[in-house]
């Protein structure tokens, strides 16, 4: 069976364009694959992070991992910071990737223009995201294109270490899902920007713990397109087409099927319906999530996968650190 790693910043918040983009992809992969799923707490520290904040969030994003559907009977659901090879490992891959290679990538260029102090722990973020991928003997890696560019010097990184001490890591492919209609999910209040949980304006998203009440105000004060009719062109109505692809995402109905029934009735009525659909969507999963809420809850099945995620990442690590040379700590004590 294939395996299929991916991580999730802590935010603690995800919209319904994480939960229909990705993490719905995610309960049908761990049919398919051995899965791991990975709350990525130390990539957040490329920039200041609260640390109440922080806690709270992680503990969200895997509630919220699980309560969209990942079975953790099933997946491997774990904290990347309660795994200590990873950093081990990224210091490894730090010494094996290139500065040049480091500083051509976009994300790196386009946050480092944003900040006024730059970390070098944002620099070098790639190398750790590296180390979370190879750790796992990845086949497959579900990116946005946001991160192609990272997995590219993943496989970069992987080819180089199997070129110069035999194979010890899998070169990791892309995994594309099935195409949907549309494409990716855009923002409420900009159609030419992809919808984003780190959206200045909070209108520009639902997500997936927002109250109904909320989620219907912002379907219902999303921008749309001049005329009124309900049609699917992302050129001259970018912004109907948006909420068209969210409605066929959401409820399985095709575009045209959508454009059929509402085409000529105006959007205040396809709006409000789009609405209750997402309505629908969301109210089991933030049952399941209150659930998860409990008291030791969730952290019980983050302990679990970490006893299955260590071994894995130990075993990686081990047959690396051998072939760069380093000596085991048995091998000191006499064993």
């Amino acid at each position: 069976m294939k395996r299929v790693f991916s991580g999730v910043q802590p935010s603690g918040l995800l919209t319904i364009g994480n939960y229909l983009g990705a993490i719905r992809n995610f309960t049908t992969l761990q049919h398919e694959a051995e899965c791991y799923f990975c709350v990525v707490d130390l990539h957040a520290l490329t920039v200041p992070q609260d640390p109440e904040e922080l806690r709270r969030n992680t503990l969200n994003t895997a509630r919220l991992f699980v309560a969209c559907g990942v079975d953790p009977t099933v997946a491997t659901i774990f904290v990347q910071s309660h795994v200590p090879e990873h950093t081990t490992f990224s210091w490894l891959l730090e010494c094996t990737a290139y500065y040049g290679e480091l500083r051509r990538m976009t994300q790196f260029k386009d946050k480092a223009a944003k900040q006024e102090v730059v970390t070098a722990g944002l620099f070098t973020y790639p190398a750790l995201m590296a180390a979370d991928i190879l750790l796992y003997q990845t086949d497959e890696v579900p990116v946005g294109e946001d991160q192609r560019q990272h997995l590219e010097l993943t496989r970069d990184l992987a080819t180089r270490l199997n070129s110069r001490f035999g194979p010890l890591v899998k070169v990791p492919e892309a995994y594309i899902p099935p195409r949907t209609a549309g494409g990716r999910i855009m923002s409420l209040q900009d159609p030419t920007e992809k919808m984003s949980k780190s959206s200045q304006d909070s209108r520009s998203y639902v997500a997936l713990l927002d109250p109904p009440d909320v989620i219907r105000k912002k379907i219902r004060s999303a921008v749309t397109d001049s005329g009124r009719e309900v049609r699917y062109d992302p050129e001259e109505k970018p912004a109907i087409s948006n909420l068209m692809v969210i409605y066929s995402l959401v409820s399985g109905e095709s575009l045209d099927t959508i454009a059929e029934r509402y085409g000529g009735s105006g959007y205040g009525k396809f709006k409000n319906d789009l609405a209750e659909r997402v309505v629908e969507l969301v109210t089991p999963i933030q049952r399941r999530f209150q659930e998860l809420s409990e008291p030791g809850a969730i952290e019980a099945i983050l302990e679990a996968g970490y006893s299955k995620a260590q071994p894995v990442a130990a075993a990686t690590l081990q047959a690396v650190q051998a072939a760069f040379g380093l000596v085991p700590r048995g091998q000191i004590r006499g064993e």
